[in-house]
């Protein structure tokens, strides 16, 4: 059973006869040694934990049709005989070229509730093959938080009522054009794709279109369950800030879209001037020259990537300022800051958060040794025009580290109401002691550091699990990354299939992405 932390709302209309009341709810979340974090879902009739997923927008969970293609697990899966099955089936891809997955099988709809907020005829995946492992991490599938034009699902079943036969629209996406004249198709009539939004889009772009929620907000923070637990608690908060929080306390960035010649469309507005850069122990990092230098450095804040995953080029710099030894690793104890400057204010990642303690036997590293870390960063593929634009991947370390809220705006016409999300840094001020209080703690364990799960509801640390080992291999690196082509092959095949128009569309409004130079 799950109930919401607390919930508020008032009463609107919508329609003649129905009356809803816009609400705004937080839950617990579950986490799985920092790995993925989780929050309960009810699709029909099955309650199941579901990876929260700002990465990636469309919803899926693992069906019973994965006996035998699946792991044996205690985790609720979705009987495939209680699929309202729309007749197509999805391909999801995962991650990247370094890290790539997919889980696939039929689309169909029923009612999901979260948090006590229910919609009818929700589409969704339910999956009968996978390479994930989802179920290790004591999850059943993912709840995608991003923006609508990334979901695949949404853009397979778009491309469905168009028939492939609408002629492509002006390099200009109809997300800009307010006012855009409906197309026609045979006897029916559609308007702007937005207009879909609110009947086959996500689960979350539909708590927002249909004015479910008493604003369109989600916010995220996560807890941490490894070498040192975190005070905050881990909470997904729908509709409105976490209680006590205000909007003047974030700083706000603007979710934009990129120029023609970058692979996208016209930002709908200029944002301001800002000199935003990342940096490493103090150290301003050079910007790589692995992309095309009039790609603007950016980042996608992905709460379903369990590192910092950046360019090689910069990564490099980093690493040689780490002074790693052969194996890989850096003292434990020795704190650095990783910061990334957002809006025009800095964001440090705790330094808790960086480090990896290496897998040791207990009772192998004692009081007059130092504990070893590997950096909780990875390399990713570069910026490319006609892909996605972000150079970063801002993952759990940087979510643990920071209250993300991701404001969706007015999804239907943007520019009465511009998406942007919104930062506030958790990382308390003894953070640099903290470490080093782990790490000599640890070591007088015989090297055992601290580290828990929590299953979904759990919204504060409630039970201790010592591990045998700290051996980060063991635990399932689920980096779930955006959706996004294997191939370019593939992105051509897929966009050859829904025309160019919604290509464009994709391309102008990526999840989740900030540009931190304007």
């Amino acid at each position: 059973m799950h109930l919401p932390i607390h919930r508020r709302g008032s009463v609107r209309h919508d329609g003649v006869h129905n009356q809803r009341r816009a609400a705004a709810t937080m839950v617990g979340v579950g986490d799985n040694m920092d790995v993925t974090y989780n929050v309960l879902v009810q699709v029909g009739e099955t309650l199941t934990p579901l990876i929260i997923d700002t990465g990636s927008s469309d919803l899926w969970l693992l069906s019973d049709g994965c006996e035998g293609h699946c792991p044996t697990t205690n985790v609720p899966l979705y009987p495939g005989t209680a699929l309202k099955s729309v007749g197509q089936d999805v391909r999801l891809l995962y991650g990247d070229s370094h890290t790539g997955t997919h889980a696939s099988g039929p689309i169909g709809t029923d009612t999901v509730t979260i948090a006590g907020l229910s919609v009818p005829d929700q589409t969704f995946a339910a999956i009968v093959d996978t390479n994930t492992t989802v179920l290790d991490t004591g999850s059943a599938g993912i709840l995608g938080l991003g923006f609508p034009p990334i979901s695949l699902i949404w853009r397979q079943l778009l491309a469905a009522q168009l028939n492939e036969t609408i002629p492509s629209f002006p390099r200009r996406s109809l997300l800009h054009d307010e006012h855009a004249v409906s197309r026609t198709r045979g006897t029916g009539s559609l308007g702007s794709p937005v207009d879909t939004f609110s009947t086959i889009g996500p689960l979350l772009t539909r708590l927002v279109t249909l004015k479910i929620l008493e604003r369109p907000l989600a916010v995220t923070t996560l807890q941490r369950d490894t070498i040192s637990f975190s005070a905050n608690d881990g909470t997904l908060s729908l509709g409105a800030l976490p209680l006590g929080i205000s909007d003047d306390q974030l700083a706000w960035a603007p979710v934009r879209s990129y120029p023609m010649a970058q692979g996208g469309l016209p930002p709908l507005f200029i944002s301001p001037e800002e000199a935003n850069d990342v940096y490493f122990d103090g150290v301003r990092l050079p910007h790589s020259t692995l992309s095309s230098p009039s790609i603007s450095l950016s980042a996608l804040v992905d709460t379903g990537n369990s590192l910092i995953r950046g360019p090689q080029d910069v990564l490099a710099e980093i690493y040689s300022r780490l002074r790693l030894d052969a194996a890989g690793t850096f003292a434990c104890s020795d704190p650095h800051n990783l910061t990334f400057v957002i809006g025009g204010a800095s964001f440090p990642v705790d330094p808790r958060d960086i480090a990896h303690p290496v897998a040791v036997e207990p009772g192998t590293v004692y009081p007059d040794q130092a504990a070893r870390c590997t950096p909780a960063l990875a390399a990713t593929d570069p910026p490319v025009n006609g892909g996605f634009l972000y150079s970063w991947s801002l993952g759990d370390p940087f979510l643990k580290s920071t209250m993300v809220a991701f404001y969706y705006g007015n999804m239907t016409h943007p520019s009465e109401d511009p998406a942007r999300v919104g930062f506030k840094s958790m990382v308390p001020p003894d953070a640099d002691f903290a470490l080093k209080e782990a790490v000599e703690a640890a070591i007088q364990d015989g090297g055992v550091f601290l580290s828990t799960s929590e299953p979904a509801p759990y919204a504060t640390v409630a039970r201790f699990a010592r591990p045998t080992t700290t051996a980060i291999e063991d635990i399932p690196q689920v980096t779930q990354g955006s959706p996004r082509a294997a191939s370019a092959a593939t992105r051509a095949t897929l966009c050859a299939g829904i025309g160019f128009w919604i290509c464009t569309l994709i391309s102008a409004l990526s999840a989740g992405i900030l540009s931190f130079v304007p």
